[in-house]
């Protein structure tokens, strides 16, 4: 059975990671007290005005933490999507290879850095950036 809640997910991973996800969660909500939280295709992701922003999903082996616009934050240790989009994320296997201090400033970009997947169906696909 698939998650409706945050809360759910959570519960629903193996304690090493269930303290990736609680850890994360923490600073996401510190850093984006604006933005709304909810289960998004299975697993937790924060809205800026209804545009996701940054989520994170469980792997077979890790936690990864996707930052929807996280290509143009010009981040080293972000890992670039594959796709079209503009998405990067990065993963994580233990508690300890969260560096707060990195996560604190990829929030605060994924607030200023965005890009409209809100409205990409009306667009076709094509994706366009906020100002």
């Amino acid at each position: 059975m698939k998650p409706t809640t945050i809360q759910e997910f959570h519960k629903a991973q193996s304690s090493a990671d269930r303290a990736i996800c609680d850890a994360l969660r923490a600073v996401i909500d510190e850093a984006l007290p604006e933005a709304d939280c909810k289960i998004w295709h299975g697993h937790p992701v924060w809205f800026l005005n209804e545009n996701p922003v940054v989520g994170y999903s469980k792997l077979k082996d890790c936690i990864r933490l996707m930052f929807w616009s996280g290509a143009d934050f010009e981040e080293p240790k972000l890992k670039l999507g594959t796709g079209k989009f503009k998405d990067a994320s990065i993963r994580y296997k233990d508690l300890n290879e969260i560096e707060t201090a990195d996560l604190r400033r990829w929030l605060s970009k994924s607030r200023d850095i965005q890009w409209d997947y809100k409205n990409i169906y009306k667009r076709n696909g094509r994706l366009e950036r906020l100002a």
